[in-house]
């Protein structure tokens, strides 16, 4: 077993907290090497607040696109 800490506090002391917080934070960070990140699509609200080409009158909007 290895017996080097990962991680070690170079300056000041930290309480019981920040060390819950620190190892919370890299828990959430770490990351399995065989897992595949889920590309999420974006949702219609998102969609239809990008900018398009074409115009957004009442009046094209009867027009054929």
């Amino acid at each position: 077993m290895n017996e080097e800490p990962l991680v070690s506090v170079v300056r000041g002391s930290l309480d019981d907290h920040e060390v819950a917080a620190l190892a919370a934070i890299l828990a959430s960070r770490s990351t399995s090497v065989n897992s595949g990140t889920t590309v999420v699509p974006p949702s219609d609200w998102i969609r239809s607040a990008r900018p398009t080409t074409r115009s957004r009158t009442w009046r094209s909007s009867a027009l054929p696109r």
